[in-house]
Parts: structure tokens; C-alpha cells; sequence
């Protein structure tokens, strides 16, 4: 986790939990965590794995020049990769294992920029599969934020939390490099190498 935002968040997901995989919805407390408010924000889990925004902080909107609430966060992805985004975030779910990925973003004809993605599970009414709260930090603020809109978030690279401070994100694998790895064949992997690294290719109650 190289961004101040990122670890931040951790911290404060990390203590909330305790002994427990992962905290409830109804803990967070915007109050204790509004220096980053701008970059945080809570993912929906649904049958379809569209994970529809529930919160979303004014960066990711800012990105898109468009309020984000009830979007499908896999759908601000290339095309080629939601497949995967959305397997990663089941498996984030399935195994109440944080995640950290490098990802960019830039307008057609523009520099891309860099940002850091936090996802975190959280319970919700009981619930294990049902809410995630994230973060999505650039590394610098790009001159074009607020002004154009960007195509779409692309994943460069990836890597499960283990530990209080995970390693180097492992690069990602392009596309023609492997097959993608759908919902079950992450599973098999994450069952099989515990802590290993795992690459992927690319209303209702809050």
C-alpha cells in the first residue's frame, strides 16, 4: 500500500474488525475517516456481480464527471477485464480478503493516471457476502480530473493482504499472456496457495 489514503483506510477497517474477518456496515463511522471521504467508497454485492456503488466518494466521480451511485463499478472497466475485476471482488467476498491493485484512468489522448484500489469486506445485516468498502487514490492528481472523462479503469497490477503490510503488487498478466481465471478457478487457487500472490486479467439499503 503506497498511498497515505490506502493505508489509512486499512488501519481503520483493521481495527474496527478485531478478531472478526470483517466489521459491519453499520461501524463505519464517515466522522472518523473524513480527511479521505473523497476516496472511499461502498460496493453492493449482487447476484448479477455488477456491484452497483452504494457511496461514492467525489474522486471517483471527478473521474468520470458523473455521479457514480447505483453504476456498476466492474462496468468503469475495459470491456476485456471486467470478467476478471468481477471474479477478484467475489473473491475478496468468498474469502474476506482484502485487496490492493494498481490501476489507470485517462480520457482519449491523454496521460493516463496511476491509482491505488483498496477493497475491504464488509458484513451487512449479518450478512458475509453483501457490502465492500474501498478506496481509489491517484498517485498524483492529474491536470485533466474534473474537466474530461475517463474511458474506463484499467488493472495493471494486483495482490491479496496476508499481512498488515502486503508486499510489492505483482504485475499483471496481459491479455494473450493466460486465460482469464473466472470466480471458480480463483477460488481453487486461493484455496490451494493461501498466501500467494493470485492474478487476474483484465433502491435498496446502503
Amino acid at each position: 500500500m503506497r498511498q497515505a489514503t490506502t493505508r489509512e483506510l486499512y488501519r481503520y477497517w483493521n481495527h474496527l474488525r478485531g478478531a472478526r474477518l470483517a466489521p459491519e456496515r453499520a461501524e463505519i463511522d464517515p466522522a472518523a475517516i473524513r480527511h479521505i471521504l473523497a476516496d472511499t467508497m461502498i460496493l453492493e454485492a449482487d447476484d448479477e456481480r455488477r456491484f452497483p456503488v452504494r457511496i461514492s466518494g467525489t474522486r471517483l466521480n471527478a473521474l468520470f464527471l458523473d455521479e457514480q451511485k447505483g453504476h456498476s463499478f466492474v462496468g468503469l472497466f475495459a470491456p476485456e477485464e471486467r470478467p476478471g475485476i468481477g471474479a477478484m471482488i467475489v473473491s475478496v467476498l468468498d474469502e474476506t480478503r482484502p485487496v490492493v491493485a494498481g490501476l489507470t484512468a485517462a480520457p482519449q489522448d491523454a496521460r493516463p493516471a496511476q491509482l491505488e484500489l483498496l477493497l475491504l469486506p464488509l458484513r451487512h445485516q449479518g450478512k458475509t457476502h453483501a457490502r465492500v468498502l474501498g478506496a481509489l487514490t491517484p498517485t498524483a492528481i492529474p491536470a485533466w480530473l474534473g474537466l474530461r472523462q475517463a474511458a474506463c479503469l484499467r488493472m495493471v497490477a494486483m495482490r491479496y493482504i496476508d499481512k498488515a503490510e502486503p508486499g510489492p503488487l505483482l504485475p499483471l498478466s496481459r491479455q494473450g499472456d493466460t486465460e482469464p481465471q473466472l470466480p471458480g478457478e480463483l477460488d481453487r487457487r486461493v484455496k490451494a496457495r493461501r498466501r500467494s500472490f493470485c492474478i487476474v486479467s483484465g433502491g435498496r439499503s446502503i
